[in-house]
């Protein structure tokens, strides 16, 4: 029985245009899920319910465990499924030293949730997910 490979957490390959202009690397997750749509699919939508979720853990941090744990979080599952602009985000968002309310806080929440909102959009169209 074939296996499939473990989802790997980082860049994918970088050279193509469209790996670069697209919120969503479809091609990486493909070879992961050996081209199977429904899989895609479900990924994808386990994918922007976590979102969500990984957000509203960000907006609720009370101190830099609970934001670099939801930016860690974030980061890595954006990269497994090929979201590596939103992924770089979370990554920038990962390393700042939390203040609650702070301009820098608010400022890399409003990047993430921006960068969200274009990477479902593209899902969605994609996938004709609803």
């Amino acid at each position: 029985m074939q296996r499939a490979p473990i989802l790997a957490h980082g860049p994918g390959p970088t050279g193509s245009a469209a790996d670069l202009s697209e919120p969503v690397d479809l091609q990486h997750l493909r070879r992961y899920t050996f081209g199977d749509q429904a899989l895609e699919k479900e990924i994808l939508s386990l994918f922007m319910t976590q979102l969500s979720e990984t957000i509203a853990a960000l907006r609720a941090a009370a101190n830099q465990k609970d934001w670099k744990v939801a930016a860690h979080t974030l980061k890595g599952s954006c990269r497994t499924v090929g979201a590596f602009q939103l992924g770089d985000i979370a990554q920038d968002a990962e390393k700042l030293t939390f203040n609650a309310g702070s301009e820098a806080c608010t400022e890399a929440i409003s990047r993430i949730e921006l960068a969200t909102a274009e990477a479902c959009a593209f899902i969605r169209n994609a996938y004709g997910l609803s």
